[in-house]
């Protein structure tokens, strides 16, 4: 069954899905399809695209929404990004480069610095990643995110994933990681991310691409506009020794063999103490707090239907173009959701709406990601040989972003 075949009707002001019976194997909803509307397209094999209008407290929006069947061996879903955790290209960019059949936009992310003059803005996104498999980047403090206020009890730590198992999950990933020399050893406290805790040391490989590393040293903890830190230094390890030290972190690409560490306050001063030539080893992994399943890729954002219910202190006021992610079948099916962004639509849904949608179309839980311009879903046509726009962004282009969720298919 299609999500074309499941058809929508408002029951009241709020945005009520009426469940109606039906001849097929699951949930069939009634009511009135779009004009000219079809009964689903192919993309891949596991994996079929639809398009559909919901009723809204504030108007109608218009739903461009991904199936993917990861009981079908063919297909498996990954981390779109562009190479590296401080740059953005737009999401179909990221999946013709990656040979990805469809995928939505991902992450909120650092988009502008205006309260620091001068400072660059990283474009890095603000949850941990793990792609391929591999450790990306941690989270920034909570008071640090871009985006919408999180839902009382979430934080940036929050993610949506698929485990080695090929099972999807919500769940959140902690650091874990340690800075060793022979004198003792010091905590690390940020890993390729654009604020780092007040006083602590952060790690950036190859992975973080080559912008300035000053803006990880700006705000605090609970205030993102907060001053940069003028207490910052920054040490230079290549080969498990100390090749450089600064006083002021600085850009540029770091090689494969290198780690960059940045530290602030408390963390600068204890890296002052380094000098090259001293055997420094740097150690870092995500540790999740619920599954035991190593991930496969996992990205932020934060949940907002837990087990069929929605998060308590759901924002039903705000409305706007959304993207998110529904969990089904125990991890076995996915919803990627993006709505369009075309002035007819452009009211979009309340967060609490977004898990009520996502809750009406089969999802246990569902995960809210980066909306408004940022709002994409790329699929590939029939025939064709790379994915296509599929919704309206709101600003008449695709905006570059940091990651997606790629859908990827062997068929």
């Amino acid at each position: 069954m299609t999500l074309r075949q499941k058809r929508f009707v408002s029951a009241r002001a709020a945005l009520t899905l009426l469940t109606a019976l039906g001849a097929l194997a699951g949930t069939a909803l009634t009511g009135a399809a779009p004009a000219g509307a079809a009964q689903g397209t192919p993309v891949a094999p596991g994996v079929t695209y639809d398009e559909f209008d919901i009723p809204a407290a504030r108007g109608t929006a218009h739903a461009h929404v991904l199936t993917v069947d990861l009981r079908d061996p063919r297909v498996h879903l990954d981390l779109l990004y562009p190479g590296a955790a401080a740059a953005r290209a737009t999401v179909s960019r990221q999946a013709t480069a990656q040979g990805a059949v469809a995928g939505v936009n991902g992450d909120f992310f650092n988009i502008s610095e205006a309260q620091h003059p001068g400072v660059e803005a990283t474009g890095a996104s603000v949850g941990p990643v793990i792609a391929d498999g591999r450790a990306l980047k941690a989270a920034v403090p909570d008071g640090q995110r871009f985006g919408p206020a999180l839902p009382p009890g979430r934080s940036t730590k929050d993610v949506f994933g698929v485990g080695i198992d090929r099972r999807a999950r919500l769940d959140g990933l902690s650091l874990d990681g340690s800075i060793r020399t022979p004198e003792g050893s010091l905590p690390l406290g940020g890993l390729n991310q654009y604020a780092l805790p007040v006083g602590s040391i952060g790690a950036f490989t190859s992975q973080w691409g080559s912008v300035s590393r000053v803006r990880p040293t700006c705000g605090t903890d609970t205030d993102r506009a907060a001053p940069c830190s003028t207490d910052t230094f920054e040490v230079t390890v290549r080969g498990g020794k100390v090749v450089s030290t600064a006083d002021t972190p600085g850009s540029g690409p770091i090689a494969p063999d290198t780690t960059v560490l940045v530290g602030r306050e408390a963390g600068a001063q204890q890296l002052r103490k380094f000098f090259e030539g001293e055997a420094v080893s740097v150690r870092h992994r995500l540790v999740a707090s619920s599954s035991r399943i190593p991930y496969r890729f996992a990205l932020g954002g934060y949940p907002v239907l837990d087990d069929g219910l929605p998060l308590p202190g759901l924002d039903d006021r705000t409305s706007a173009v959304r993207t998110a992610v529904g969990i089904a079948a125990g991890g076995r099916r996915l919803l990627l959701l993006a709505l369009d962004g075309a002035p007819a639509y452009r009211t979009g849904l309340t967060i609490a709406e977004v898990a009520s949608v996502m809750r009406d179309l089969g999802s246990a839980d569902a995960f809210s990601l980066d909306g408004g311009g940022s709002s994409t879903l790329v699929a590939k046509a029939p025939g064709a040989t790379a994915v296509s726009v599929r919704n309206h962004p709101t600003e008449g282009r695709e905006r570059p972003v940091p990651n997606g969720i790629g859908v990827f298919s062997t068929g």
